[in-house]
């Protein structure tokens, strides 16, 4: 009789558990995995073979979390008027425009005013060499610090009460933890939930790549 009541009481919490109200799971739904992006250059097909020469073709070393996008073998050169920096690190697939993302730290040494933008968002950015190779190019536009964001799906939004394109902060905890302002939703079908910051964003907060914040508006 007492093994038939513990397996009862045990059905029991169990069935609590599944039904238990969302206040209860908070803690686990409502967390958002991070994303560490350092330095790195998407390429047009028109530079990619300036840089590599025309038939090559990029080289797929890691996937990344956002479906379809990758981290490559190939890496280029990126050279402002101070000075240059070597070993940045292509990511696929090919782009229609050439974009360089870089830290802001690296404006110091490239000597160049990377301005904070989202991806793809170029017009009126600084442009730089990139030096491949097999070549070089001058992009007049495309170089940018990446503006923290998080990607999720529709479905994501309507779980977190957003929708793509707002502002909103987000919590970081830990012994260095705080809160970042200015986090752009950014929600589609093509997204998988993930906050990407910069390594300079991730390290003032001592992140890695198994922490999660929390979305405060």
């Amino acid at each position: 009789m007492d093994n038939k009541y513990e397996a009862v009481l045990k059905l029991l919490l169990e069935t609590v558990k599944d039904n238990m109200p969302s206040e209860g799971r908070r803690e686990d739904e409502y967390k958002i995995p991070i994303g560490i992006s350092n330095r790195h250059v998407h390429l047009s097909q028109v530079d990619f073979n300036t840089l590599f020469g025309e038939g090559y073709q990029l080289t797929r070393v890691k996937d990344l979390t956002q479906p379809g996008q990758f981290a490559c073998k190939e890496t280029v050169t990126i050279c402002g008027p101070k000075g240059a920096i070597e070993k940045i690190r292509i990511l696929g697939p090919i782009r229609s425009k050439t974009q360089v993302e870089v830290l802001k730290g690296d404006s110091f040494k490239l000597g160049t005013v990377p301005q904070i933008r989202m991806s793809g968002d170029l017009h009126g950015t600084s442009g730089i060499t990139i030096v491949g190779p097999k070549g070089s190019i001058q992009i007049k536009e495309g170089l940018i610090v990446a503006q923290r964001h998080i990607h999720m799906t529709p479905g994501d939004a309507q779980h977190f009460d957003v929708h793509d394109g707002q502002i909103v902060s987000i919590q970081v905890d830990g012994p260095r933890g705080g809160i970042y302002n200015n986090v752009v939703i950014r929600a589609n079908d093509a997204s998988a939930l993930e906050c990407h910051v910069d390594t300079e964003e991730a390290n003032a907060m001592n992140l890695n790549n198994v922490s999660k914040i929390t979305i405060i508006k």
